[in-house]
């Protein structure tokens, strides 16, 4: 049962502040996915907190989380390509559902991210005398896109796709290595056993999947993000763009505990690059 068929079938048992709220709803979905905690109370002529409870007794952790699940309910969706798209769907219309999805998604994941987990993540990254980043399939995109941000912070990193490589990598890993694993479901196989490979070289392991899968269990820390997605039919897009805005935090994260003079020099690799391009258009 969706979203909406949830509020619809218990519409009799909320309070009668809260039915305010779903009748809101049930009338214009849109506007609620679109609209602030605040816009919605003031349309339901009701308090934030009471939009809250309402959130939570629909077994969702409030109000973001709440929203993504609702933008869910609105289609059926179109397997392989994503849940939210209708067989009749034109262009303005995928294009709006594919958008609007992310947005939420990725709201979703920053609300569930452990900032003290990023925290500790950064902390490894910066002591690290190497890096890695391996991912298979959708997250090999995402690993190579951590390649691409972290070669120019003065410490060598490799991104590998192939599990062989992924495997003598680990071999010759050290306890000053520091190895990144990306998989939203954190049940492939071969990256479960590339973390033992590494944990017995005594290689730092982190995780960048899901949490208490058995990919998490065998690393030394887990990033976890909550991104409601069924990688198992649907082609896997929300966790993809979730996996690479995680990457941007943690480059974001080590460029500043690294201090002013090192983002001197990344001023100077940017400069580097300038007459690379071509001039703007007037």
């Amino acid at each position: 049962m969706n979203t909406l068929e949830k509020i619809t079938k218990n519409l009799e048992n909320f309070s009668k502040s809260e039915r305010k709220v779903a009748e809101v709803i049930i009338a214009s979905p849109q506007t609620a996915i679109h609209s602030s905690i605040a816009a919605l109370a003031k349309l339901a002529d009701v308090s934030e907190p009471t939009v809250n409870r309402f959130c939570r007794r629909l077994d969702t952790k409030g109000f973001p989380d709440f929203k993504l699940h609702l933008a869910q309910s609105l289609a059926n969706g179109t397997p392989y390509v994503n849940r939210h798209v209708d067989e009749e769907d034109g262009p303005e219309a995928y294009t709006s559902k594919i958008f609007e999805s992310s947005m939420a998604s990725l709201e979703a994941a920053k609300n569930s991210l452990d900032p003290n987990a990023v925290n500790r993540a950064v902390d490894l990254l910066t002591q690290a005398k190497k890096i890695s980043f391996f991912g298979l399939g959708a997250s090999a995109s995402v690993a190579q896109d951590a390649l691409n941000k972290f070669f120019r912070f003065n410490v060598p990193v490799s991104y590998f796709d192939d599990v062989v490589m992924m495997r003598m990598s680990c071999i010759v890993a050290t306890e000053e290595d520091v190895i990144i694993l990306i998989s939203h479901t954190g049940r492939t196989k071969a990256m479960i056993d590339i973390a033992i490979l590494a944990q017995q070289n005594d290689s730092t392991v982190i995780g960048i999947t899901s949490k208490d899968s058995p990919l998490a269990k065998e690393c030394n820390l887990v990033l976890s993000m909550d991104v409601p997605e069924d990688t198992d039919v649907y082609m896997p897009m929300a966790s993809r763009i979730a996996q690479m805005a995680l990457i941007d935090v943690l480059a974001t994260g080590f460029t500043l505990r690294r201090g002013e003079k090192f983002r001197e020099n990344l001023r100077k690799v940017k400069q580097s690059l300038k007459d690379s391009r071509t001039d703007k258009a007037l």
